[in-house]
């Protein structure tokens, strides 16, 4: 997905020369370490709740979603860096068959790490949602079972999709679909933010006797959300101007930071962890253990 992914491979010199902007770049160490760092914590985090039992309900497996979704983002770059590597020591043939290949399932997981995230936070805004409203109906409403068939659908779909953006990612049409689905999580997440608030205001003495973790789940999402926002937003926008206005000095301005852009990407895979650990005291504890035994054997 070269044209989305490896924008720069397409910005001829004349856009170049209209722009007074130096590209950014940044040593491919920080993005490899990074990269690690991402897959590490979120392999913590999909351990911690498979080894514990008092974890292993809907809102986690959601949670673990999320998380595979940021693992895939930072596996991403950590191949392309291998990959890079293997190729500038002459052990790959330079846009040969098998790097073409691979290329192609390198930018399927970049795609799959998007669209992975923005359905992921989906159906934790929704289960957030049913918790707070539909407090005494939650259990027999957010079954195991509807919980592991809806993440099944999600991860098909957005294979499918991925494998599909990638076959077709020099056309307009694809890259539309591509960045629509970034605005049309939000919409979905605010609309149920603004019908949550009217019924809390409507509402305000039964939610004041509502468990304060259901409030926190809430609450949760909201910075997992804004955090989403500030990474990959950046990027969104890049790729509208790559496909609308490349050569236009302004456009090319702002994708100098392209590496900029991607290395919020890959900071988002480190930083949704510690909001889990910040915020859910299960899951620190689970950490805590799981550290502690590593440590003493």
């Amino acid at each position: 997905m070269k044209h989305i992914i490896n924008p720069y491979e397409h910005i001829n010199d004349t856009a170049r020369n209209n722009s007074d902007c130096p590209d950014v770049v940044l040593p491919e160490e920080i993005f490899f370490t990074i990269s690690i760092i991402g897959v590490l914590e979120n392999l913590i985090v999909l351990l911690a709740v498979a080894k514990n039992k008092n974890l292993q309900c809907p809102m986690y497996f959601f949670i673990c979603s999320l998380a595979i979704s940021d693992m895939l983002g930072s596996l991403y770059k950590i191949l392309e860096n291998i990959l890079i590597m293997f190729r500038n020591r002459g052990y790959l043939k330079p846009r040969g068959n098998f790097e073409s290949t691979a290329d192609d399932i390198i930018d399927c997981m970049f795609i799959l790490s998007l669209l992975g995230s923005i359905f992921s936070l989906s159906v934790i805004a929704a289960d957030r949602y049913i918790t707070i409203f539909h407090a005494l109906q939650y259990h027999s409403i957010v079954t195991m079972r509807r919980t592991i068939i809806t993440l099944t659908v999600i991860w098909i779909f957005c294979t499918g999709s991925g494998i599909a953006m990638v076959i077709f990612s020099h056309h307009v049409p694809t890259v539309l679909t591509f960045t629509s689905l970034f605005p049309l999580m939000l919409v979905f997440i605010l609309c149920l933010y603004i019908h949550m608030f009217l019924l809390a205001r409507s509402h305000a003495r039964k939610i004041s006797t509502l468990p304060r973790a259901n409030m926190k789940g809430a609450i949760t999402l909201t910075i997992l959300l804004g955090v989403f926002i500030f990474c990959w937003a950046p990027f969104i926008l890049h790729v509208l101007l790559m496909t609308f206005c490349p050569n236009n000095p302004y456009c090319v301005c702002y994708m100098s930071l392209f590496q900029v852009n991607g290395m919020l990407i890959m900071c988002n895979a480190v930083i949704d962890p510690f909001i889990y650990a910040f915020r859910s005291p299960e899951l620190r504890d689970a950490f805590k253990k799981m550290l502690s035994c590593h440590r003493f054997r």
